[in-house]
């Protein structure tokens, strides 16, 4: 059997399973290209926070990484949801504790904590509210503290700071794909394409960000390059966006300013993983209760705003 049929074979299971199942797929900008084919909704972290929790189905099957997955479940206690490879983790994540969170409220007891959905269902237990690259700063000026410990990514803390007044304490996390694109890479290529526009997420080193002409979340950097007057884009985040830009504005073309730029976390799911994991219901992602009433209550209160 060639790899064609085979794929095809399987969408074919997977669509049946999901109606056997009544469960929803959701898939970040980043996965391979054939899970986001076969997804039902494609977006950022907000988009799927915000389809996790308004989806009516009995089963979601998050094709993501652990976090995510776990949003969705405290979002949706009644539901079954489901991470197809269980291993997918983010490493920003791990790079905050809530032991941690709780020693920053001890040492700075008048500042407000805001987690990036990048974190585990114990820190944002221990915050305020949650944010995503597309609203941090939104979220940010929502607060009356003057003081905001923000975590785990200093890059984002550092972009955010550029736009507020407030006192912001960045932790010392970052996303290693976003962190190692670096000034070198830029130069690279605006060089091979001087042409181009250059947009970048906000994740990227500031010196990165500096050199952009634009910075935007993963579907705000869609949503600009298929409403731009431009043709030609140079996009600094993990390369599996690439797909997304290629359907929905295919008249663009759209390079990556480092081809190196690749979450292998996000690359774990495939369509074998994803069909295994409708047929069995499993791997399941659960929260405890208690941790995710708290944790419920900061992600809440982000998408009230």
């Amino acid at each position: 059997m060639n790899w064609n049929s085979m794929n095809e074979k399987l969408q074919k299971r997977i669509m049946q399973l999901k109606t056997e199942r009544n469960a929803t797929i959701l898939a970040h900008n980043y996965q391979l290209p054939q899970v986001q084919d076969i997804a039902d909704i494609v977006g950022d972290s907000l988009e799927l926070a915000r389809a996790a929790k308004s989806i009516e189905c009995d089963a979601i099957v998050f094709c993501g990484v652990d976090f995510m997955a776990e949003t969705a479940h405290i979002l949706n206690p009644e539901k079954t949801v489901l991470l197809p490879a269980e291993e997918a983790c983010c490493p920003m994540a791990a790079m905050i504790t809530a032991d941690e969170v709780r020693m920053l409220r001890r040492r700075f007891p008048d500042a407000a904590v805001v987690s990036y959905v990048n974190t585990t269902a114990e820190v944002k237990a221990e915050s305020d509210i949650c944010c995503t690259s597309s609203n941090a700063i939104k979220v940010v000026e929502s607060l009356d503290e003057e003081q905001v410990i923000f975590l785990p990514d200093k890059n984002l803390a550092n972009y955010v700071a550029r736009f507020s007044s407030k006192e912001i304490l960045p932790w010392e996390g970052f996303c290693f794909v976003h962190d190692r694109i670096t000034s070198n890479d830029v130069h690279r290529a605006l060089q091979n394409h001087p042409d181009a526009k250059l947009i970048v997420h906000p994740e990227c080193r500031p010196e990165v960000i500096d050199m952009a002409d634009l910075v935007f979340s993963t579907s705000g950097m869609i949503k600009h390059v298929c409403s731009a007057s431009e043709k030609e884009f140079i996009i600094g985040t993990e390369i599996g966006i690439l797909h997304q830009m290629k359907k929905k504005c295919p008249d663009k073309i759209c390079y990556p300013l480092s081809p190196e730029a690749i979450c292998i976390n996000m690359k774990k799911i495939d369509l074998v993983e994803i069909c295994k994991s409708l047929e069995l219901l499993q791997p399941r992602i659960t929260v405890p209760q208690d941790i995710a009433s708290r944790a419920r209550k900061a992600i809440e209160k982000m998408l009230e705003l």
